[in-house]
């Protein structure tokens, strides 16, 4: 098996929002596609990734499946393609379901094969013609998530902010056997914010990235709530109501987790989140995504293995970097920085930037994920502004006699890196590091305990450093 970490894509991709599904021995992961550097969300093409069940770290590229311009409502590129979702037909045939950034209505693509080239298809559409989202009384359509049982497709779609009473709540509408053609009018499936006081949903309010999955007898609702970062859950029996709240599934700043840290402890800097449960061989997955490069807009995928309890629950999960690996990273040789999963510094704070509270666009007094080059350049990512205090955490790896740590670093920074196992436990060395402008090795004789261990790297000193990866010895 090929080792896989998280990112679970190679660190220059930025394919947030992802819908896992897997289709004949393979996981593919369907999302939309930012550019490194954007300046708004989802400014390129879909393309598709892939992997056999049995080695969730060989991912395949599988190239452009739909351009932005493919729509023919879209021609000159204004709209963007927005989350998307893939089901197959009962004809064998696969769709592509989406929302482009300056419409309310869900169009549709057609393919022969899970990643192939799609083809422009038609919008959903109610009978007479109309199409779902234009009718008056109809809300906006936003992110749809299918399911197709038999002849009828189960579509989830809605956009609810905590301050617009005009959206009601997450939609449900079946889809005929074309799949575009509305056989059963949208149900709301669980209130928005201004309706859900009092309620089971106060706190977790739905907000957007409808996803849905079966599982045995009983559906998984999986959507973002009001706070943005957390991916929430609730299940039914049935696919259009009774819908229960089941809890949080995995946070993209690691809020609420309290097994290694205080649960209202932020580390990493989080904002919107998206993506999906998926069954992959034995064992349960959440795909959902981070943030990089200081901004909203450079979006990659990551994944959790989840744990099904006997009675459908599924606890809520730490981020790590280890992913879809199966268990914890060899104790032993390099690995790159940004496979970061904590990211932080003195001074707490749960948003990226932008919008939700106390977000802040990320600065050089905080580090970040990025790379060199543009958009599209195969460049390693590496961690920046790494100042006095900031640190960077890794989990986990499998430690055996490690005796020496080391670092690749470059830039303006006169100082060390303290090594630890635990965000806040006592140092077992200092490596230092000088003023480089080129990638430079450092390392020291630092012993790990062993067992499994994550490894926390907190810079002490002037100036601003480089992290390209460190090295288990």
């Amino acid at each position: 098996m090929t080792q896989a970490f998280n990112p679970y894509l190679p660190s220059w991709e930025y394919t947030p929002d992802g819908e896992p599904h897997v289709f004949d021995g393979r996981v593919y992961v369907y999302g939309s596609h930012d550019r490194f550097r954007g300046h708004v969300y989802c400014l390129n093409d879909y393309v598709c990734w892939s992997a056999p069940v049995d080695d969730l770290g060989a991912w395949r590229y599988e190239g452009v499946i739909y351009g932005t311009k493919d729509d023919p409502d879209n021609r000159g590129g204004e709209g963007c393609l927005f989350a998307p979702d893939v089901t197959r037909g009962p004809d064998g045939r696969y769709y592509l379901y989406y929302v482009l950034s300056n419409k309310n209505y869900v169009s549709v693509a057609v393919c022969d094969t899970p990643a192939g080239r799609y083809e422009f298809l038609g919008n959903v559409r109610y009978p007479d013609g109309t199409r779902l989202g234009e009718r008056p009384g109809d809300e906006p359509q936003f992110d749809p998530g299918v399911l197709t049982e038999g002849d009828a497709t189960y579509m989830y779609t809605g956009f609810c902010s905590p301050f617009d009473p005009s959206r009601t709540g997450p939609m449900m509408t079946v889809l005929g056997p074309d799949m575009l053609t509305v056989s059963r009018p949208p149900v709301t499936i669980m209130p928005s914010a201004p309706y859900a006081k009092g309620t089971q949903w106060e706190g977790h309010e739905f907000f957007e990235a409808s996803s849905i999955r079966r599982f045995g007898g009983t559906y998984y609702f999986v959507y973002s709530s009001i706070v943005m970062h957390e991916l929430c859950y609730a299940t039914s029996r049935e696919p259009g109501g009774g819908f229960q709240f089941g809890g949080v599934l995995v946070s993209n700043c690691d809020l609420h987790i309290d097994t290694y840290k205080p649960a209202g402890k932020p580390m990493y800097y989080g904002a919107n989140n998206h993506g999906g449960l998926e069954k992959i061989g034995n064992d349960y997955y959440i795909f959902y995504h981070r943030h990089t490069d200081g901004t909203n807009y450079s979006r990659q995928g990551m994944a959790q293995r989840v744990e099904m309890l006997p009675d459908g629950r599924i606890p809520q999960v730490e981020m790590t970097s280890c992913g879809l690996n199966g268990g914890p990273l060899p104790g032993r040789g390099a690995y790159p920085a940004y496979i970061a999963c904590n990211l932080f510094t003195t001074v707490d704070n749960v948003y990226t930037g932008g919008s939700g509270g106390n977000g802040f666009w990320l600065d050089a007094r905080f580090p970040k994920i990025t790379q060199d080059g543009r958009d599209g350049d195969e460049e390693p990512g590496y961690i920046a502004n790494m100042t006095e205090g900031a640190t960077c955490g890794f989990k986990y790896f499998d430690c055996r006699g490690v005796k020496r740590v080391g670092v690749r670093v470059r830039g303006y920074a006169g100082g060390c890196f303290a090594v630890k196992t635990a965000w806040d436990g006592p140092e077992l060395g200092r490596i230092p590091v000088n003023f480089t402008s080129l990638w430079t090795d450092y390392s020291a004789d630092i012993a790990l305990p062993d067992g499994v261990q994550a490894i926390y790297l907190t810079y002490h000193g002037h100036g601003s450093a480089q992290l390209a990866s460190f090295t288990l010895a």
